[in-house]
């Protein structure tokens, strides 16, 4: 349906507001087509998008501004005339004018098409720029131009075909082009006098294909097919573009550095006041003399998703390698960080990587979680050549088997003792099998073990083998856990049941026996996985009460619910009896079997010499050394998610590996790259929704503070100080040529992903 507005009736005219609220009323109601009747009304048909299709306005007699601002996904042709600011501002829209265009035509153009079946007036195409990711824009004019067409033009491309235009006069009018520093303009008949800052040159094959493919498309946009003939011969154009700069300096005729060298001499009229070197600045600064010179600064920061994450597993170089389709070497890279991509970061962990990608603020984070699923399945890299030295870890849950791993990797022997049967800790004996499939852990498991490390398991490391490991290994790695659960001074406590028994014989297999009704006390995700065992040991009913609202993860509280859990907060425990758990208020809750699940602490006495505690857990420093060369990582130092645990593995594991080869360690620095260098706005336009197929989702990654060697810099430069050098390992760099860069900063402007820093010369 096309509407259709006529907006004078007698001598009642719609004022410029009233017209416009009446086509945001047409476009709500879903119309994308609209004939209006205009008086002069202004702006009609400018910043304009609608969810079902193309907007088309046909409008006669029109105000200033007819397609000003103008979207992509509109089209706006006007009958005749139309006055001044034709397309201004123009951000993708198509315009056609069937008659002359007015004055500043085109103005301060970036993006999409102007048709002008006529002439423009003063100031045509004056300040048109464009933007590097997108299309130029467009401004095509049959006949002439006013004086001072195309001033101050800094990107862009017009076309004025010089129809009518007598003998001898210019279709450009007077002074075309002051300013222009950027941008082409095509014209057909006599230049007239132009800029000194701009040149008129032939055209060349790109340039003649352009005009030959679409002049035909103008022609019919205005109507005139029959002018093609008298048009299209591509001897009749030129083209007029910007000096580059070494151009325009040379033709300069006063010197400075004649100036300096013979009026300005030392002893002169300045010599008390100024002392002089000699030396002479440009009035453009190069080198040593610009007041800001930008850096390369490839991942010289944190993206928000690593510094998020413990283990600063880096998913945006993940991605990157995606896009690359460098795709075994993605799922590889991963293993030099964890070797449990699938049962900690695809499974159990909270990812809070993806709670921090920037993605979120565009529009939804990105599947980082099944980023490790894909990695689940490869097999372990080899490991380098043994270098003699030794290291024993003490613990096999996911710390000291992160740490076993990596050293393992480099070369180092490594033997691993353990208390229990099997290797695992807390994630073979502790989560539930409803969030981690003990299968996918066994292969990660088998995984580890493949790559030469030996295990002693059934070893209790007591203090007399403690002091013989730390004196026959090279370092001791401690990740002993926590296992002694936190139990409060309640009467009747020895009814309770501590949590990491009963998961531990319920991820073993067995269903140990407990009563219809279970209390859990503790409503994190321990407390959670009590709940998934009570139901699968054949619980009727269950309930996890918390002294303040419940720790766990959302998705593992739902799944609780629909198994018909109940999940009480605040509540405080004041004993246990036959009956079940009384509360300070009074009430009792009904209990065969109660369970506690309020956290752990490690046993460390049994280990070590007067162990210094902080609130149970061990103290060390930030480096994770604890002694000598013992360092201590997990839950023996604090409480934490499994990613923790596994990021102090891998800490200590280069500590170690550093060490052993007389090497300072040096860490990444642990800062974040600012909100503010990202230019989010160039994502806004990809896919929006979270894909499950990782190799799309790859390329809705930001790649913050990674180069995504999209080029722009390299185009964008305007003294071409840029340059792009692929290095012997296939990597590739970015270089600013201090002899041609002016410090301008126009790489940072357009760098999407905060690569490029403008820094301030300290010598200035």
């Amino acid at each position: 349906m096309v509407i259709k507005i006529k907006t004078r009736e007698g001598n009642k005219r719609l004022s410029t507001q009233e017209l416009l609220q009446e086509i945001y009323r047409g476009i709500e109601q879903g119309e994308t087509e609209f004939e209006i009747a205009a008086c002069g009304q202004h702006d009609i048909g400018g910043p304009l998008w609608s969810p079902n299709g193309r907007l088309t306005f046909r409008v006669d007699n029109p105000g200033q501004r007819v397609g000003s601002m103008c979207m992509e996904g509109t089209t706006v042709i006007v009958a005749g005339s139309a006055p001044a600011d034709v397309g201004w501002l123009n951000a993708g829209g198509e315009i056609i004018v069937k008659g002359d265009g007015g004055d500043t035509a085109g103005h301060c153009a970036a993006s999409g098409r102007i048709y002008l079946g006529g002439r423009g007036g003063t100031r045509t195409g004056s300040l048109m720029k464009h933007d590097p990711a997108y299309a130029p824009p467009e401004l095509w004019v049959l006949k002439n131009t006013g004086s001072f067409s195309f001033e101050f033009m800094g990107g862009g491309l017009a076309v004025v075909c010089g129809v009518d235009v007598p003998d001898g006069v210019s279709p450009l009018g007077e002074r075309p082009c002051v300013g222009m520093v950027g941008g082409t303009v095509y014209f057909r008949g006599a230049p007239g006098e132009t800029s000194p800052t701009t040149k008129i040159a032939e055209l060349d094959d790109k340039d003649k294909k352009f005009l030959a493919d679409n002049l035909p498309v103008f022609l019919q946009k205005i109507e005139r097919p029959e002018l093609l003939a008298g048009l299209q011969d591509p001897a009749q154009w030129k083209k007029i573009i910007a000096k580059t700069y070494a151009e325009r300096i040379n033709k300069v005729k006063f010197s400075l550095k004649n100036f300096r060298r013979q009026e300005w001499v030392r002893g002169g009229i300045f010599g008390d006041i100024y002392p002089d070197d000699g030396r002479v600045v440009s009035l453009v600064n190069r080198a040593a003399d610009r007041l800001r010179i930008p850096e390369w600064s490839n991942y010289a920061y944190f993206a928000p998703c690593e510094e998020a994450c413990s283990a600063r597993i880096p998913s945006q170089t993940r991605f990157a390698l995606l896009r690359a389709n460098k795709i075994a070497e993605a799922c590889r890279l991963i293993l030099e960080y964890s070797p449990f991509p699938g049962s900690v970061c695809g499974s159990v962990c909270p990812n809070p990587c993806m709670t921090a990608c920037t993605r979120c603020n565009v529009d939804a984070p990105l599947n980082i979680k099944d980023l490790g699923t894909f990695s689940a399945g490869m097999p372990a890299p080899r490991p380098a050549k043994d270098t003699g030295k030794k290291i024993a870890v003490v613990g096999a849950g996911a710390g000291g088997l992160t740490a076993a791993w990596l050293l393992r990797l480099r070369g180092h022997s490594v033997t691993v003792y353990e208390r229990d049967a099997k290797i695992g800790g807390k994630l073979f004996n502790a989560v539930s099998r409803e969030r981690l499939d003990g299968e996918a852990l066994q292969k990660e498991l088998d995984r580890i073990k493949s790559i030469g490390i030996e295990f002693k398991t059934k070893t209790a490391v007591d203090k007399k083998l403690c002091q013989k490991l730390k004196k026959n290994y090279d370092y001791v790695v401690l990740a002993v856990g926590a296992y002694q659960s936190k139990m409060p001074p309640w009467p009747g406590r020895e009814r309770v049941w501590p949590s990491l028994d009963f998961l531990k014989k319920v991820n073993g297999g067995e269903k140990p026996k407990i009563g219809k009704r279970v209390v859990v006390i503790g409503a994190g995700n321990s407390g959670m996985d009590v709940v998934f065992g009570a139901y699968a040991c054949g619980a009727a009913e269950v309930t996890a009460v918390d002294v303040q609202k419940p720790s766990a993860f959302p998705a593992e509280i739902e799944r609780a619910q629909r198994l018909g859990a109940k999940i009480l907060w605040p509540v405080f425990t004041e004993e246990i009896t036959a009956d079940g758990v009384k509360l300070k208020d009074g009430r009792i809750l009904p209990a065969d079997t109660v369970i506690i699940a309020i956290g752990e602490v490690p046993v460390v006495n049994d280990i070590l010499e007067n162990p210094q505690l902080d609130r149970g857990y061990l103290k060390i420093g930030a480096d994770y050394l604890l002694e000598d060369n013992v360092y201590a990582v997990g839950d023996l130092t604090r409480l934490g998610l499994l990613v923790e645990a596994i990021g102090g593995g891998r800490e200590a594991a280069l500590r170690i590996n550093a060490a052993l080869h007389g090497r300072e360690y040096a860490a990444k620095p642990a800062s974040r790259i600012a909100e503010d260098q990202l230019s989010t706005e160039y994502f806004t336009c990809a896919e929006t929704a979270p894909q499950k197929d990782i190799l799309a989702e790859a390329r809705r990654c930001i790649s913050c503070g990674a180069c995504r060697d999209c080029e722009m810099c390299l185009k964008s430069c305007p003294e071409h100080a840029i340059s792009r050098a692929v290095n012997s390992d296939d990597t590739y760099s970015y270089a600013s040529d201090p002899k041609k860069c002016i410090g301008c900063g126009i790489c940072e402007g357009v760098c999407p992903c905060g690569i490029w820093l403008l820094k301030d010369n300290p010598l200035v």
